[in-house]
Parts: C-alpha cells; structure tokens; sequence
C-alpha cells in the first residue's frame, strides 16, 4: 500500500539508521577509551567485576610500596647493627689486651674507651629505635593486601618479629652494660661500715670546710715490697676544703700509694662504685677515718686481696708458751717449706707472722696480721697447700691454723679481683652480645627477605589482575576497528536508503497525473 500520511518505509530507514548511528557512536567510545565498557549498561556484571580487580590492583600497588618502605626502613637498621658489630670488636680487642697479664699499660686509660664504646652502642641503639622499648623494638607489620581479611587477616600483611629485649641491642639489654676492663680489686666491704658511692659526679667526699672536724682517711697497706718480701706501710689522704670527688679522692689515695714507693697496688672505683684496692703487690688493706659523714669508709673497714690464693685462720691465734709446738708444711710450686711454731718464736701473732715469713722466703707466700690484730693468713699470687702436725701439748697450746693435724682449706682467688678478671668476665659478655647481635641481623634480614618474596607476589597479583581486569573491561581495538567500518557502511546504507523511502510518497503525484 502506498500512503501519504504514513510512510512506514521511511520510519524503517529511520530506525535502522539511528541503531547504526547508535551502535557507531558506542564503537567511536570504545576505541578513543579504549575500554569495552564505558557505563554501566555497557556490561553491568562485567563492570562489577572488574571495579573488584582495579581495586585490589590499587590496594597492592600501595603495599608493594609499604613493603619497600619497610624494605628500606629495615635496611637503615640492618647498617646500624652492622655498626654496632664493628663496636663489638672494638671492645673485644679492648678487652683482651687488658686481658693479659703481661699488659704493662693503664688500664684505666682502655677502660675509658671502652666505656664510651659502651654509651656509644647505646646512642646507636636508639638512633635506629632498636634500644629497648624503642620504636622498632616491637611485633612490626606491613600492609601489603591481597588477601581476605575478613577469613585470613594475616595473609595480607607480612610481620617482622623484633619485640622484645632479646631484639633490643642497647649495651644493657646485650649484657654489656656493667663490664668494664679495669684491673679488677677487692672493695671495701664490711657490714659494719657504710660504703659510699664513689661513681656519682655530684658527691663530695673529705670536705675541710663544711665539715670542721674532717682529718682524712688512713689506709694501712700490707704488700709485697721490691725485695719480694711482706712490708706494712700506712698513708693518708688528708681532708681538704671543698672536698673530693670520688675521682679526685682516688687520684689522691693513688698519688700517696705512689709517694711511700708502694708497688704492685693501685686503687680504683669499681663498677658498682665502691672504692677498690688491687694490684698483684697487695696483700691485705684496712681503712680509718673519724666518722665524718662525706667519708669514703667511715669508722674502720678492711679487705684481703681476693686477687690471691689465702687461707684464713679460724678464731684467734693460740699464743705459743712454754714448750708447746707444732709444725707448719707450706708446698707452693713442689717445694716444701716447714715453719715450726714455738714460744720462742711464735708467743704472739706478730713473732707467729715474722716465724712464717721467715720460713716461706723464696716461696710466694705470706703471712699478714688480719687487720683485728687476733689472727693471721697466708696469701700468695699462686696456689699453695697447708697441712699441719698435730700440736706438741705443753704449758700452754698451739695451734696456729687448727688444733687437729691435716689439710688447711685455701680459698682460690674471686675471678673479678684479679688484674684481668674483669676483662675476661667482659671478653665472655661481648661474646654473648655477638651471638645476640647476630640473632637480631638475622630477624632483621630475615624480614627483608619475607618483604622481599611479599613484593614479588604482589606484582605479580597486579599483573593477574590486571590482565583480568583488561579481559573485561579493555576493548578489542580489532574487532571495534572491523564493527566500525561495518557499522560506516550501514549507516550510509542506511542514510541512502532513507532518501529512497522518503521518495516512495512522490510516486503519488505521478499517479495523479496520470489521471
């Protein structure tokens, strides 16, 4: 039928021209985008899914740089330990030239460095917040995604266990906090006197001015003198206006040791600050003051040289009378020297002490007068036995050491008091520090390796999900390519078309005119 009012034909060519127009302007969208999907009725589903993938991709493309920013951050402090390694081993070599006892240099001076060494560990230690509580010494996790975390939470973050003290690497939490390479003494300790803490800068000892009454402090020295035989000598260190520091008062007790030709002892501050004597030369010391209260050792307080083998005799000494006796075997270096005790050499402990050391020349071993005047020991730098006779009954009894014969107990020197006791005790703390140094390098290595392995997953999730993210959303630049040309076609099919439907109505005319 051909009608003039309704031109079903042209209302076709125009349908079909605006679905081509239509379908040309989305092929047009996709290849200047380059994404298949450009809203969401392009694909709803397909858009759903892939929003997912770009998500994650953000997500991990952030952690892969969280993970080298703890990458990095762990780098910073793995150099700081390696520092710290190279301290180790300079305190070690500190340590075990103080070690040797054929060292001839000032201890003093080596410990000096190596205390400094020892705040310096500590500095460091802070620097990369590996000090105890400091701000790595914790349970750290990067956040690098990928997982589920509402199921498996860990799976989207990697942690880097360096919590707790055995992961601090400050000189205290590595046990090297109260070691020192001093010439190791024996202090003054005696529960009847209160000894005053030396290490503190701010104290002041011996003041003249604030306390009137001050006259010093006396030390009375037993010791071995360059003739190789036992010698007293008493020195003083005078009151003095202003006082001392704990320093200054041991430079001035070393400076009177010095001045009365004392040699082989020297004194000292001890690492937990009460004043020490040492030195191979000492054998027994006791210290006097009047009381004051800013005194090193107030009243009397006294020591043995715990450098030394000594044997101490229990109760006081049995004074020798009449035609008592008894015999002394003394074995020191597989001689033995016999000291027979009587009243004629023996009727006090000082005649007792000058019998034994009568007897003992040559040997390495003394006898003192302990500091109460009631008793004697024996000390030597080198083990040494004691037997003794039973006692020869008199007038009056004998028994020096013991009444029963046999065996006397000598006591083996305190390692700590000898000249190299605290560098060896410190050569064994460094050694442990070494190995608990090394523990931490290998946490702090370790989580750089699981960062590491953590970054290459994490790419590798980004290239996945992208590559999937492209499947779905990404067009096909040739098939759009080969649509477009189509959709050109039929749209100018479709245009021509149009024009010859829009002539079907003019036929009319030619009918009209026919008639």
């Amino acid at each position: 039928m051909i009608s003039i009012q309704t031109n079903v034909t042209s209302l076709i060519a125009q349908q079909n021209l605006n679905t081509n127009t239509t379908a040309e302007s989305n092929t047009i969208d996709q290849l200047t985008s380059g994404y298949r999907i450009n809203s969401s009725g392009d694909d709803a589903a397909g858009l759903a899914v892939a929003n997912q993938y770009q998500a994650d991709i953000g997500q991990l493309t952030q952690g892969v740089q969280n993970a080298n920013n703890g990458v990095s951050t762990l780098q910073i402090i793995d150099g700081g330990l390696s520092n710290i390694s190279q301290i180790l081993n300079r305190l070690e070599t500190l340590a075990t030239e103080s070690a040797s006892g054929t060292f001839t240099g000032d201890r003093t001076t080596l410990n000096n460095e190596y205390q400094s060494d020892l705040q310096e560990i500590t500095r460091q230690a802070a620097n990369i917040g590996l000090n105890s509580g400091g701000n790595f010494n914790a349970l750290l996790s990067v956040y690098i995604g990928g997982g589920e975390l509402s199921t498996m939470a860990g799976s989207s973050q990697v942690e880097v266990d360096l919590d707790g003290p055995t992961n601090a690497v400050d000189a205290t939490s590595l046990g090297l906090a109260t070691t020192s390479v001093l010439g190791g003494g024996t202090s003054f300790a005696n529960p009847a006197n209160t000894i005053t803490t030396l290490n503190n800068p701010a104290a002041n000892f011996e003041n003249s001015t604030t306390n009137g009454g001050d006259h010093g402090e006396t030390f009375t020295i037993d010791y071995v003198n360059s003739q190789g035989r036992q010698a007293q000598t008493t020195v003083t260190v005078a009151a003095k206006a202003g006082g001392y520091t704990g320093a200054q008062f041991v430079t001035a007790l070393n400076n009177a040791i010095t001045g009365q030709n004392i040699s082989g002892v020297y004194a000292q501050i001890g690492t937990n600050g009460d004043l020490q004597l040492g030195g191979a030369g000492l054998l027994q010391a006791s210290a006097t003051s009047t009381g004051d209260p800013d005194a090193i050792v107030t009243d009397t307080a006294s020591l043995l040289n715990a450098n030394n083998y000594q044997t101490t005799q229990t109760g006081a000494f049995t004074n020798f009378t009449g035609t008592a006796t008894q015999t002394v075997t003394v074995t020191s270096g597989g001689t033995n020297y016999t000291v027979n005790l009587s009243a004629a050499n023996a009727s006090n402990v000082a005649n007792a002490v000058t019998a034994f050391n009568t007897a003992l020349a040559g040997s390495g071993v003394y006898a003192v007068v302990d500091p109460a005047g009631t008793g004697l020991s024996l000390q030597s730098g080198t083990s040494f036995e004691v037997t003794t006779a039973a006692a020869v009954a008199g007038t009056g009894g004998g028994d020096a050491f013991q009444a029963a014969a046999g065996a006397v107990t000598v006591t083996a020197p305190t390692p700590l008091a000898s000249a190299t006791g605290n560098a060896q005790a410190a050569i064994t703390a460094i050694a442990g520090a070494v190995k608990a140094l090394g523990l931490v390098q290998g946490a702090v290595g370790t989580g750089e390796n699981k960062l590491g392995f953590a970054i290459n997953l994490a790419n590798s999730q980004i290239s996945s999900f992208s590559n999937a993210e492209s499947s779905i959303k990404d067009v096909d630049v040739a098939a759009a390519a080969s649509n477009l040309s189509k959709e050109q076609i039929l749209q100018q099919s479709s245009v021509a078309a149009l024009v010859q439907a829009n002539a079907i109505p003019q036929a009319v005319l030619s009918l009209l005119k026919s008639s």
